[in-house]
This record gives structure tokens, sequence and C-alpha cells, in this order.
């Protein structure tokens, strides 16, 4: 072909890109876009097997951690989010999905914190009268206003930890406080990923060598039974201060 024939086919497809679309291209160029409402599944994610811990409405299948109700007291629900309150501490304030307990999962949820907020999701959590708190036994996924804590931070209490564990990369994902993050944690035995905002923040391998080390490293001395049972409940931390729940999702794997 003549380069003045390649000069023309290229203006000719340039003008046809830039020209007004017609209503029926416009449709046929929105019509996979699906918004998918707060607190909902698609039909996708049904069929891949996920499942809601919260609908943005009721408190079903959540209670105290160690008790038998949900804590009106310490939570509540407020515009689709679960709520804590912030009237919690190192010990107590803390609820569980009671309904059962995850061993290999993938679990998603977004949330915000209140300015020098402290917080976290746990899972594998043991209840029993001989533990006062989830992070006895379960690992933790650290939730933290990482630009306004009010104290210095040691990278393993840093936004993403697998805390106490292993060390995470947040650089260029962290939002200020009073922002929503998008959160994700993928347990499995064969290979285990925290996210934030779309970034891996951690991996590791459970139960490997490397892994033993970082649990036997003293941190947990006082907690002899902390990530021993490879199954266990959901927990959501009320550590003083008010954090917010959403969109939380979980499917075994």
């Amino acid at each position: 072909m003549k380069k003045s024939s390649i000069a023309l086919a290229a203006m000719l497809a340039l003008a046809w890109a830039c020209s007004p679309k017609t209503t029926e291209e416009t449709a046929d160029a929105t019509e996979d876009v699906v918004v998918i409402s707060d607190n909902s599944l698609s039909e996708e994610e049904k069929g891949s097997g996920w499942m809601l811990l919260f609908d943005g409405t009721n408190t079903d299948g959540w209670r105290a951690f160690n008790g038998d109700s949900f804590p009106s007291d310490g939570w509540t629900v407020e515009d689709g989010a679960l709520k804590a309150l912030g009237k919690g501490g190192d010990i107590g304030g803390d609820i569980v999905f009671a309904p059962m307990e995850f061993e290999q999962f993938e679990m998603e949820w977004t949330w915000k914190i209140a300015p020098g907020g402290n917080s976290g999701v746990l899972y594998h959590v043991v209840e029993g009268p001989k533990y006062k708190a989830p992070y006895e036994t379960g690992p933790e996924y650290q939730m933290i206003d990482q630009l306004g804590f009010p104290d210095p931070l040691e990278k393993w209490q840093s936004i993403g930890a697998d805390y106490a564990m292993t060390e995470p990369d947040y650089e260029g994902v962290v939002k200020p406080a009073g922002e929503w993050n998008t959160s994700k944690i993928i347990f499995s035995e064969k290979g285990s990923s925290y996210y934030l905002n779309g970034k891996k923040t951690v991996e590791f391998i459970p139960y490997s060598e490397a892994w033993v080390t970082a649990r036997n490293s003293g941190k947990w001395n006082e907690f002899p039974d902390y990530a021993i049972s490879k199954s266990g409940l959901i927990s959501l931390q009320d550590h003083g201060a008010e954090t917010w729940f959403k969109n939380i999702k979980i499917r075994p794997l």
C-alpha cells in the first residue's frame, strides 16, 4: 500500500474514533457495566461462593466476644455500616460473627477510622473462659490511622500488617483517617496475603519455618494459644476508636 493510502486510512480511523457515538453505540459500550450497591453481592460473586457477613441494616450473626448478644452499648448500625463506638480497649469491646467458623478463606471489607484510631480484623478466633480477647488466639489484619496516630509506630504495627508477624508494604496506598479503604485477606496454607486499596501489603506461608520463627519471636509469649487453631471465628475489633465496617464478605477456599 502506498504511503498516501496509509495516511488517508489513519485519518479516517481517527475521525471515526473522535466522532459522536450513536445511542446504540453508547448503549453497547455501557451495557456490561454493573453497579453493585453497598452490602450486596453480584450474581457472579454468589456463584463463586461469596457470602455477606453484614447486610447494612441488621446485626444478625454478630455478638460480643464470649457473649450471647450483640453489644448495642458499644456498636451500632450507621449509614449502612457496622460502627464501633470507640468504647472498647485492650480488653473488651470486640465482636465476632458467630454462626460459623472459617479455615482457609478469602475475605474483603470496606472501612474507615477516626483520627488517631487503631482497630483490626481477626480470624481463627477461639472463645472460652481462658481467653479475654480475640487477639489471644487470632491473627490480625492491622487497621490504624497510619498518618495521624499519636505515637511512633513500629513497622509490624503499621497499616496492612499481619500484626506482630509480617511487616507491610503500604507505600502509596495510605489514606487519611475518615476516608474509606478497601482491604482483603487471602488465607491459604499454600500462601497467604493481605491487601490494602488494591496493593498487596504482606505475603506469608502459614506454619512455615519463617512463620514459626515470627510466631515464637517473643511478642506472643504471654499468649501460648496465639495462631494455634487452624480455624475459628471472624472478629471485628473496637480498640478505643470509632471505626466503620461495611461490604463485609467472605468465601471459603
